[in-house]
C-alpha cells in the first residue's frame, strides 16, 4: 500500500460509487474523509445536509487539508429544472465551502451518468456515445455541474476531471440505484414463491446491447483520474469493456443463483412488488437477514428503469485507454460477485 500526503473528500459516500471510492483510498493510503447527511462506516464523517449552504461551510471548517474532492452526490427530481438547479448548488455549497477556508485543492473528480448524452429524454442516443458528441437543450444537472466546474477552475488553483460510468454494479445496500440488489431480492422472492426467474422488462429492453461499470474499476479509476496530470480538464467514459444482452445474462444469473428462468413477464415492480413485504420479513427473520423492511432495502423504480430501457447503452471507452487507464472488468463475473458478496452480507437469502 502506497502512503500518499492526499487528503481526499468523498461527498456522497454513502453511494454505490462513494462508498467503493471511499474504501479504495483508503487502500491505497489516502487520508480519507466523508460528507454526507449520515456517517459513513470506517470513514471520519462530516456530516451536513448539502442544499444547506451554511452548515456545508460550517463542517468545512474542518477539512481545510482537502486536496481531492469525488464528488458522488447525487439528490433526484421528476422535474428536470429543479433536479439541474439542486444538483448544481449542492456542488457549489461544496466548493464555496473549501473557497472559504482556502484548502488545499488541487482537483475534482466528479461522476456523470449516461444521461448528459440524452438518454433520459427518450432519445435512441448515437452510439457507442463519445466524450465529445454534441450536446442537447438543457436542463440536466450533469450539464449544469459542469459548466459550473469550468468556470470555477478557471479562476482557481484546481482543475476537475469528469468520469462517466454507465450502469453501476456494487455490493452496496441501503442504496436504492444498485440494480444487483434489485435482481438479488426479485431472485430471492421468486424462489420463495416457486416461480421461475423472469426477466421483468419489456421484450425490447431484453435484446438490446448494454454495458456495466464495476464499483471498484469505477474506484480505480477514480484514483488514477485524481493523480493523472494530462487528465486535468478532460471528461472520460468508464465501463468494463464488455458488452451484454439481458436475453443471455439473465439466463446467466439465473443458473449461478440455482433458477429455472422462462420468458419475460413484463411488470411494473413499483406496483407489482410492495404487496411482498410480508413474505420478505418471513424470509429476513428465518435467514436472519439485516433488514426485514422491503421498503427500505431495494428500490423498485430504479429496476423499472434500467429494465425498460429500450435502447442501446454503449459509450466509447477508447479515450480513456489512450489517456493511460487501461483495465477491463468481465461484467457477468462482476455482478455475481456483488449477489454472492450481498448474500455473505446477509441483505439476500
Amino acid at each position: 500500500m502506497a502512503v500518499h500526503s492526499n487528503t481526499a473528500l468523498v461527498v456522497g459516500a454513502n453511494g454505490i460509487i462513494g462508498q467503493a471510492v471511499a474504501a479504495e483510498l483508503k487502500r491505497e493510503g489516502w487520508q480519507v474523509r466523508a460528507l454526507d447527511r449520515r456517517p459513513v462506516a470506517g470513514v471520519e464523517t462530516l456530516q451536513a445536509d448539502l442544499t444547506d449552504a451554511e452548515a456545508v461551510a460550517t463542517v468545512l471548517a474542518a477539512a481545510r487539508d482537502t486536496t481531492h474532492v469525488f464528488y458522488a452526490a447525487f439528490s433526484p427530481d421528476a422535474d428536470l429544472a429543479v433536479e439541474a438547479q439542486r444538483n448544481a448548488q449542492m456542488l457549489a455549497n461544496v466548493l464555496d465551502g473549501l473557497e472559504h477556508v482556502q484548502s488545499a485543492l488541487q482537483r475534482v473528480v466528479i461522476y456523470q451518468g449516461f444521461k448528459i448524452y440524452g438518454s433520459h429524454l427518450g432519445a435512441n442516443v448515437r452510439t457507442p456515445a463519445l466524450e465529445d458528441d454534441a450536446g442537447h437543450m438543457p436542463p440536466n444537472l450533469y450539464l449544469a455541474q459542469e459548466a459550473q466546474l469550468r468556470v470555477r477552475a478557471e479562476r482557481s488553483p484546481w482543475d476537475y476531471v469528469a468520469l462517466r460510468p454507465d450502469l453501476v454494479v456494487g455490493d452496496i445496500h441501503g442504496n436504492p440505484m444498485n440494480i444487483a440488489l434489485v435482481i438479488g431480492v426479485f431472485a430471492a422472492l421468486s424462489r420463495e414463491l416457486g416461480i421461475p426467474l423472469r426477466f421483468p422488462g419489456t421484450d425490447k429492453a431484453y435484446g438490446q446491447l448494454l454495458q456495466f461499470t464495476d464499483a471498484g474499476l469505477l474506484a480505480r479509476a477514480s484514483v488514477w483520474a485524481a493523480l493523472e496530470e494530462k487528465a486535468a480538464g478532460e471528461a472520460f467514459n468508464i465501463a468494463n469493456g464488455d458488452l451484454y444482452r439481458w436475453e443471455r445474462l439473465w439466463q446467466d444469473v439465473a443458473n449461478h443463483l440455482g433458477l429455472e428462468t422462462a420468458h419475460p413477464i413484463p411488470l411494473t415492480l413499483t406496483r407489482h412488488m410492495p404487496d411482498k413485504a410480508a413474505l420478505w420479513r418471513e424470509l429476513a427473520e428465518r435467514h436472519t437477514l439485516i433488514q426485514p423492511d422491503l421498503d427500505k432495502l431495494v428500490g423498485w423504480a430504479f429496476g423499472d428503469f434500467i429494465f425498460r430501457t429500450e435502447t442501446d447503452i454503449i459509450s466509447d471507452t477508447n479515450k480513456l485507454y489512450r489517456f493511460g487507464f487501461t483495465e477491463r472488468v468481465d461484467s457477468k463475473q462482476s455482478l455475481f460477485d456483488a449477489l454472492d458478496s450481498l448474500k455473505h452480507q446477509r441483505v439476500i437469502p
